[in-house]
């Protein structure tokens, strides 16, 4: 027979634990609503304060437990060299006793015995050689194309993962973030995600259908405004925008640096555009096709020269129509790790159009947005930015910008490159940033080597 009292308390269990996901489910569907209609409660401004407390505290006994491991280092270098002491000075009276007329003989055996003469091998060098190679390698260049190293831990399993058994207390958080991370926010992004493309493939599906005219690109903007602000909450997306009066208009072209995908998601949630970049597959392509049914998008393939000048005229086209949204491209080409501005492709430089530079500066405590695609597909690098805390950033509009008289595409795009650079509190770089695909280009090692010659017929 049936216990009353089990039963009973099965069904109080179940309507507790469905009165959670009924109240869960409205709350998200508010924050989505508000997300949309682009205003902010402050809970995650909240939410971030909390996050560099936790910081905060995680670097105090990460210092304290160094500190101690320190101090018993310490102790047991004073117990050997308080024995190593007691052994000279029992040294010091043994050859003390020697005679004076023995003098010479005694520091002739004690030189024999105390210095040992070792013959050179070239394996004595192989450590410097090995150190030389590695300040090589770690050049201003290769160093960008990794994950940006962080002054302190931020609790994430993929960052520095001695610190999690340093210490029980943060063990015990990094365990309890771990479950917030895995269990409540990864899940709620990947709702949130879901919806987020289903409105954009929904919208453009029906955008695309209506006739070319102001209608139209006034429906596409507000959709791809909604949309994209719903899609910077699939990872918490936090954004500072600064000077907004700076904002791109029609017929012009933004040019920005580019740390990571998502940079397209954050610029969209506050002004339209019409994108340009590579062609990919999968989810990316997925995208890319959905955008193109409502709007005019520019693809294309990143090797193939006769589909580059193609683009070229598309861009020509696009912004020599008054009405067309202003076009948003990353001259870099690659995605740089948030700590440097690499070399701006010409390109884009060349028509006689007004630019928008737009200077992007995430804060890597809270997640590190940079995507390598060279190592990580991009299911593997959402699935990072999702398990993130969140992602922090700042982006700057800077005022408009043209070619002057004097100078060509290439200085062109190097004074938008250094204004971005300044701007954003990056590294300003002229190496280009297809490097981190491809070997150095032939001409650039004959242009160094004709550079070191002359230093060497002068001096």
């Amino acid at each position: 027979m049936f216990d009353i009292s089990s039963i009973v308390e099965i069904i109080a269990t179940t309507n507790i634990f469905s009165t959670i996901l009924y109240y869960c489910f409205y709350g998200l569907l508010i924050s989505l609503v508000f997300a949309s209609l682009g205003i902010s409660v402050g809970i995650r401004k909240v939410y971030v304060q909390l996050l560099l407390k936790i910081f905060e505290f995680g670097k105090q006994r990460i210092d304290s437990e160094l500190l101690n491991k320190n101090n018993d280092k310490d102790e047991c270098d004073a117990n050997d060299d308080e024995e190593d002491n007691r052994n000279e000075s029992v040294n010091q009276s043994v050859y003390g006793d020697c005679s004076i007329i023995q003098n010479d003989i005694c520091d002739t055996l004690l030189d024999t015995l105390l210095v040992e003469k070792k013959p050179f091998h070239f394996i004595d060098i192989c450590d410097d050689i090995k150190k030389g190679v590695q300040a090589i390698i770690d050049d201003e260049v290769t160093k960008r194309f990794d994950t940006q190293e962080l002054a302190s831990w931020n609790l994430l399993t993929r960052t520095n993962k001695k610190y999690t058994h340093l210490s029980l207390r943060l063990a015990i958080f990094w365990g309890f973030g771990c479950l917030i991370r895995y269990f409540i926010l990864f899940p709620t992004r990947i709702i949130v995600t879901i919806i987020s493309i289903a409105m954009l493939i929904f919208c453009t599906a029906t955008i695309g259908c209506l006739p070319d005219g102001l209608y139209k690109r006034q429906i596409y903007w507000h959709a791809c405004l909604v949309c994209f602000r719903i899609m910077t909450r699939a990872f918490s997306g936090i954004i500072t925008f600064h000077d907004r009066q700076n904002m791109a208009k029609p017929g012009g072209i933004t040019v920005a640096n580019h740390t990571s995908p998502i940079d397209v998601a954050i610029l969209a949630s506050d002004n339209c555009y019409a994108l340009v970049g590579q062609r990919q597959g999968g989810l990316l392509g997925m995208l890319q096709g959905a955008l193109q049914r409502a709007s005019n998008h520019i693809w294309f393939e990143r090797f193939e020269l006769r589909d580059r000048q193609l683009v070229t005229l598309r861009l020509k086209e696009h912004v020599n129509h008054p009405d067309n949204l202003p076009i948003l491209i990353f001259p870099e080409g690659t995605c740089i790790n948030n700590s440097a501005v690499m070399m701006f492709k010409k390109g884009s430089f060349e028509l006689n159009s007004v630019v928008y530079p737009i200077a992007i500066k995430y804060d890597p405590k809270f997640g590190d947005p940079f995507w390598n695609s060279s190592k990580h597909g991009y299911m593997y690098y959402l699935m990072m930015m999702m398990t993130s805390w969140a992602i922090v950033c700042d982006v700057w509009y800077l005022p408009p910008m043209r070619k002057l008289p004097n100078e060509d595409a290439v200085q062109f795009a190097n004074r938008v490159k250094s204004e971005i650079a300044n701007k954003g509190g990056l590294v300003d770089l002229q190496w280009d940033g297809q490097l981190k695909r491809m070997n150095v280009k032939g001409e650039w090692k004959e242009k160094m080597q004709h550079e070191f010659s002359k230093k060497i017929k002068i001096t």
